[in-house]
């Protein structure tokens, strides 16, 4: 025990970014593993079990407010992510880490550490799924996603807050200001939802962006750069496998349902419409042969 201790001791002491060790959440991984845990336990369990007898909440007002905020959120992201070097004098090609004083460096790390704060602020998608009762949202991936994106940010502001990973962030900020303005519009109500139909391509450009960080960060490992090859190794993977688990997610929901035959409990089930002519006979359609027998309504 005394070795893994030391080495965690070690690292928090010395390799932690000065900068913003005293920041609030920053000094340990405590209290960040301490909310992963505690939102894993209500989404998992507590809040389900909380749900099962109640009627789901309406929170109509909250979630429009709640996604107009990411919204806003994200696209001062992206504006700080621009103007802390990638918008200036940051190199797609290799981008060391600037642990100085220098004022972009700093405001570099100032938004580092606020894509950490949204990350965390993002797990409230979740709780909003369980209190409205809408657990088939809550899938491995929804969780997974939710629970690591944190973990990574908080490394991120604790240990690197600049450099090379930071394209991850831009590119994720500027598809969550896609993305929450989706859910704003689909808040609004059932009269929006024909603004909605582009809803796969949202799911299609984040595909893209892992596709995109993973190039980015694999490229490092083979040139000469002063940014750690590890990390651009196990952000590469991470991209990998999360387009790997969204391309299912795409899989699933809009190419395999339109090839697959119509359930058979559906194709031999007697359907039955009101005919148009408005004479109150009914048209019937028995076990898929397709043949029409017309009788009329008592």
């Amino acid at each position: 025990m005394a070795s893994p201790l030391e080495y965690y001791y070690y690292l928090m002491e010395t390799k932690g970014d000065p900068r913003t060790n005293e920041w609030f959440l920053m000094s340990s991984p405590g209290p960040l593993l301490t909310i992963i845990a505690t939102y894993l336990y209500f989404c998992v369990w507590a809040g389900p079990n909380f749900m099962k007898d109640r009627k789901p909440f309406e929170m109509k007002g909250i979630i429009k407010l709640y996604n107009l905020v990411q919204v806003i959120l994200s696209v001062l992201l992206v504006y700080e992510g621009l103007q802390g070097g990638w918008g200036h004098n940051y190199s797609f090609a290799c981008q060391p880490i600037d642990f100085s004083e220098d004022p972009r460096a700093k405001r570099m790390a100032g938004a580092v550490y606020f894509y950490f704060i949204c990350k965390l602020t993002e797990l409230l998608d979740t709780v909003f799924f369980v209190l409205r009762k809408k657990m088939n949202q809550v899938s491995f991936l929804h969780l997974y996603h939710h629970s690591l994106m944190p973990v990574c940010a908080w490394v991120g502001a604790k240990f690197l807050p600049g450099g090379h990973g930071t394209l991850l962030g831009l590119i994720n900020s500027f598809i969550h200001i896609i993305m929450y303005s989706y859910y704003l519009v689909a808040s609004l109500g059932p009269q929006y939802q024909k603004y909605l139909w582009w809803k796969k391509y949202l799911t299609a450009m984040q595909m893209v962006q892992f596709c995109i960080i993973a190039v980015h960060n694999f490229q490092v490992l083979f040139r000469q750069c002063d940014y750690p090859k590890f990390i651009a190794f196990l952000l590469g993977m991470q991209a990998i496998f999360f387009f790997y688990l969204f391309g299912s997610f795409y899989y699933r929901t809009y190419v395999k349902p339109t090839h697959a035959p119509p359930p058979k409990e559906i194709v031999n089930a007697a359907t039955t419409r009101k005919n148009s002519d408005g004479d109150g006979s009914a048209v019937t359609i028995a076990n898929g042969t397709g043949k029409a027998k017309k009788t009329k309504a008592n």
